[in-house]
């Protein structure tokens, strides 16, 4: 087992490592959980809106207060890729040193000229389906570009310099100018293009050459399954699995969440299984790892006498915090990182949540998630308010009893090592 240990922190830690600190996969998750707060904001908008009692939605209607909360979801929720676009880039240049809002409002201006506008009697306008989660793909790409385009002329010194005596602001200001009108004029003419041979829009375009791969990879149970089997992995190593693999996945579930809201909104049958929040409060219940399941079995054992100290003194600080899923005492804790003994379950619990939530909804015993619940949402809670239904919190209580009943056989192992080494019949683990 120590060889195992050693092989893992010499030869795959390094390699986790290059992988989690790269400033792509970084600047793409920081910039969509940006957005997160109104996505979160719109999720509760529509939950009111739509609250599963019998006429409440038509009550809403005849007093005039539903078309206000569409209203506070649609300006909320229905704004993800925009703000995607501003922090993306902000987030990128930020990790190169150098001012990261003149390098968010560039972005943010190149995804409004990348976007066709639609004309009415009004004037013209934005369509809000490009503003909201079809819009990430194309902001990814635009804040990613835009902002390393940004960097590099800003530390290639290639800007406008005003006098020291000049205040900070208006010199700052300045400063982007130049890179701001490259990089605003490039994808100008890129629109132009596109526009004068009658192709597909940018959003289209990387609709296709982004969400078809991804959508290869977490639109199907198969590739879900493999997805959270490699976050599991990174977590193992001591690599926050979710900064890596879901940064990578994050925008096609969140826009089939947000084409999920769309078609209950619009009265239509919702499409997609794999969204956010079915990963957030279906799969990852617990945290990284399903370890929900864990944490449970250490607060039942830390009440029995004959435990060992070290269950009794973990149970406090992972019991809490692992039900609002927050996992990270319970990773380095225990620890779980690196812990040869649970990494089966570890691995394997977050799986098989995969597919006994996917077949509870393909087979219509439990509604599609259409609304986010906040990621430290309580399981039973959560289950409720993402799809609308009692018998999602079912399908939770159920999930978390097959993890209790995955972990218990390698934790009572972990338990007896526990025993043995305050005995002192084997060396304390360090």
């Amino acid at each position: 087992m120590n060889n195992i240990n050693g092989f893992l922190e010499e030869k795959l830690l390094p390699i986790a490592s290059k992988v989690g600190n790269n400033k792509l996969l970084v600047a793409i998750r920081d910039g969509i959980t940006l957005s997160m707060p109104l996505i979160i904001i719109g999720s509760l908008f529509m939950v009111v809106a739509s609250f599963p009692v019998p006429g409440w939605e038509q009550w809403l209607g005849e007093i005039g207060v539903a078309d206000f909360l569409w209203k506070g979801t649609d300006s909320s929720f229905g704004l993800i890729g925009l703000i995607a676009s501003f922090g993306i880039a902000y987030s990128l240049t930020n990790q190169f040193g150098v001012d990261e809002v003149p390098s968010g409002i560039i972005s943010l201006s190149s995804f409004i000229v990348v976007t066709p506008f639609v004309s009415s009697e009004a004037g013209a306008g934005m369509p809000t389906t490009y503003m909201a989660a079809k819009g990430l793909f194309i902001a990814i790409i635009i804040g990613l570009l835009s902002g390393y385009i940004y960097q590099w002329f800003i530390n290639h010194n290639i800007q406008i310099k005003l006098p020291e005596t000049v205040p900070p602001a208006v010199a700052k200001s300045f400063s982007a100018i130049i890179p701001g009108a490259f990089i605003i004029t490039f994808w100008l003419i890129i629109y132009a293009v596109l526009t004068m041979l009658n192709l597909p829009n940018l959003h289209d375009i990387a609709q296709v050459v982004l969400g078809v791969p991804l959508g290869l990879l977490g639109n199907n149970v198969f590739g879900t399954v493999i997805v959270v089997a490699l976050n599991s992995l990174f977590w193992f190593v001591g690599i926050h699995g979710g900064n890596v693999v879901n940064s990578v996945m994050q925008p096609l579930w969140i826009a089939n969440l947000d084409e999920n809201r769309a078609a209950y909104q619009a009265g239509a049958e919702l499409q997609h299984i794999f969204t956010i929040s079915f990963m957030d409060n279906f799969v990852y219940i617990g945290g990284g790892g399903a370890t929900i399941g864990l944490v449970l079995i250490l607060g039942y054992l830390a009440r029995k006498k004959k435990t060992s100290q070290q269950t009794k003194v973990l149970a406090p600080i992972t019991v809490v915090p692992g039900i609002f899923n927050i996992n990270e005492p319970t990773m380095f804790g225990l620890p779980v990182v690196l812990n040869v003994m649970l990494l089966v379950p570890f691995i394997l619990a977050p799986m098989v949540n995969v597919v006994v939530a996917y077949l509870a909804m393909v087979s219509g015993l439990v509604p599609l998630t259409r609304t986010v619940a906040s990621w430290t949402m309580p399981p039973i809670i959560s289950g409720f308010l993402t799809t609308g239904s009692m018998s999602g919190s079912v399908l939770q209580i159920l999930l978390i009893i097959i993890d209790v009943l995955l972990y218990l056989p390698f934790f009572l192992a972990v338990e007896k090592q526990f025993k043995a080494e305050e005995l002192g019949e084997l060396p304390v683990q360090k």
